[in-house]
């Protein structure tokens, strides 16, 4: 079997050519005479391989100097609890919450303080962003939280919130480096590099200087604290190098791209070629209010939940991988990060159609 259209939320698709170069250089890199799996990451030649992926990554982004970008073990979720670790002052945090991530995350939030809930699209099943330009920020917060892209409901902000001038904090893991981002809007922007960058196992943080506190209870453990990550070149312990290693290669595919504005400008067009499909199809519908869907995650339905497994199996057998929404929502969900290729979108719009057709 050749390689499938693979439409998973996470892990996900990687670039073709970033996975070939990876095969290239797998038993012997640069002529180093041992896999990347195996180096050190107290060599030289590690180094080089850490250095350049933040050097790429702050170029990609334009990083001001003024951040530190750190590569943490954990994936996101180990997000959800360091951020309230690091930033508590006033123990008070205010969490906008429009999907199961934002919600996962302010729970966790809960066991190290006082936890607002600002604004929420529960309401409709989230599937809108609330309006955020005058929300009810408390005096005493440390800061405000948003998932910037929810993955299972396939909401995405296209305006950031009013935070009232306190510190905004993203978790950008299912958009990261899909479009330009500018990185002095937000104090902590974070994101689980396995949807859009690389392999799992890996978070990359992008966090301001003056949010690096030493000052933090006693009773934080050393590998939970920013300052421990900064002060040493993410290298505290044995950082995931392999994935470090591949996530570099993917910043250096997306430079030689053209950068995030093409990147932006390729899932645009990706994504309307499925929402137009949607749009104008009797047997699927988006769940999404049309202003708030996001390029990355498109969740759709059909009219009972038998016929969206139907459908599912179908597109499995047409080889297309990983259209099952998550189990907590259900129905059908594409994901068309940054590595799927245009043509992918085009098969499986095509395939629907067809679908369509031969059930209506």
């Amino acid at each position: 079997m050749g390689r499938v259209y693979n439409f998973s939320a996470g892990p996900a698709m990687m670039p073709l050519p970033v996975l070939k170069e990876i095969q290239e250089e797998l038993l012997d890199y640069k002529g180093s005479g041992m896999s990347v799996m195996e180096m050190s990451h107290r060599s030289k030649v590690y180094q080089t391989i850490i250095d350049e992926a933040e050097a790429d990554l702050r170029d990609l982004m334009g990083i001001p100097d003024n951040y530190k970008v750190l590569f943490i073990q954990g994936g996101a979720t180990l997000q959800f609890s360091m951020i309230p670790m690091n930033l508590c002052k006033n123990g008070v945090f205010d969490y906008i919450v429009t999907g199961a991530w934002s919600k996962k995350a302010m729970t966790e939030a809960k066991k190290f303080g006082k936890v607002n809930v600002i604004a929420s699209s529960e309401d409709k099943n989230y599937s809108y962003i609330p309006d955020c330009s005058d929300l009810p920020v408390d005096d005493d917060a440390d800061y405000v939280y948003i998932c910037e892209n929810e993955t299972i409901h396939g909401t995405t902000f296209q305006k950031l919130p009013n935070t009232k001038g306190k510190i905004l904090v993203s978790d950008q893991s299912s958009m990261f480096l899909s479009k330009p981002c500018n990185v002095s809007d937000y104090g902590i922007i974070y994101g689980g590099v396995q949807k859009n960058v690389g392999p799992a196992g890996l978070s990359i943080v992008i966090i301001r200087e003056d949010l690096i506190r030493e000052d933090l209870k006693p009773d934080v453990p050393v590998y939970l604290r920013y300052s421990t990550h900064a002060s040493n070149g993410s290298m505290y312990n044995t950082p995931n190098c392999w994935a470090i290693y591949v996530c570099g290669k993917v910043f250096k595919y997306l430079k030689s791209l053209g950068g995030l504005e093409k990147m932006n400008e390729i899932n645009k067009k990706k994504a309307a070629i499925l929402y137009d499909f949607l749009d104008n199809s009797k047997y699927f519908k988006g769940t999404v209010e049309k202003e708030f869907r996001s390029l990355m995650n498109v969740p759709f339905v059909t009219e009972s939940a038998e016929k969206d497994a139907e459908v599912v199996a179908a597109t499995k057998a047409a080889g297309f991988d990983n259209l099952k929404g998550h189990k907590s929502v259900g129905g059908l969900r594409a994901s068309i990060y940054n590595a799927m290729p245009i043509e992918g979108v085009e098969a499986l719009v095509d395939f629907l159609k067809k679908y369509e057709e031969e059930h209506r």
